[in-house]
């Protein structure tokens, strides 16, 4: 049985796993929520992992019941992600792997999220569209490597809902809110709907969205109108990728 220490930190969150061949022996993590109204500030994040990443180390591996010299390798987060978080992460990382004398691994972000979902699901080669604060993109095994079928070409979708909810004043997390905001709405507003062959523009769609609140739009319509266009982008780029791959 092979065991690896994986180490997260590629923005907001902060996370230890240990994991076999068979499945997860752990996963902790503590996520630094900002002000309401403020993003992500990357420095205070990282100091936030520096604060908490060590109780989280000895925690993971209590709770394994394992000790660090029973560990087979150290694997850590190496981007894409916000520089001085990144950095805490594989500076504790690397100073695990060369004080023990374990090989270290560094994990692509988003692939790691791509395959996290074929491992749990058992799916071999899928279509991913693979969203998140960072990423907006429609990725699939091209040869030896994932192949890029679509991306955004400006900002990812979940910054952009973000960037939108903390504007018009929604609490943190944006998205979940602006759902929630977008159930109490009635009536759709046609707003830019940005697709160009396999990519997607959302800048476009949010500084619409940003004007109708300022003129006095009532905002659950312009949620709804917002989530209800953005979707609909994010699935014709993720239909046009199945016409091209083939896959179903």
């Amino acid at each position: 049985m092979t065991l690896v220490l994986g180490i997260e930190s590629t923005a907001h969150t902060f996370g230890v796993g240990i994991v076999t061949e068979d499945g997860i022996l752990t996963n902790i993590n503590d996520t630094y929520t900002p002000p309401q109204g403020v993003g992500i500030h990357p420095r205070i994040a990282a100091d936030h992992h520096v604060t908490i990443g060590p109780r989280l180390l000895r925690e993971a591996l209590k709770k394994a019941n394992v000790t660090i010299r029973d560990i087979d390798a150290i694997a850590f987060s190496m981007g894409p992600g916000l520089g001085p978080a990144l950095r805490v992460g594989a500076t504790l990382a690397r100073a695990l792997a060369i004080k023990f004398n374990k090989p270290l691994v560094p994990v692509h972000h988003g692939v790691a999220h791509v395959e996290i979902a074929r491992w749990s699901t058992g799916l071999l080669d899928p279509l991913v569209l693979l969203i998140s604060g960072g990423h907006t993109m429609v990725i699939a095994h091209s040869g030896r490597s994932y192949g890029v079928f679509g991306e955004t070409i400006d900002m990812a979708v979940g910054n952009a809902l973000d960037y939108f909810a903390r504007e018009v004043g929604l609490p943190n997390p944006g998205v979940p809110h602006l759902e929630q905001c977008a159930e109490k709405g009635s009536r759709y507003i046609p707003l830019p709907y940005t697709v160009k062959g396999q990519d997607i523009s959302f800048s476009g769609l949010i500084e619409e969205a940003l004007r109708l609140v300022k003129k006095g739009t009532p905002l659950p319509d312009v949620c709804l109108s917002l989530i209800e266009t953005a979707y609909a982008m994010l699935g014709e780029i993720v239909e046009r990728g199945l016409a091209l791959t083939g896959k179903k």
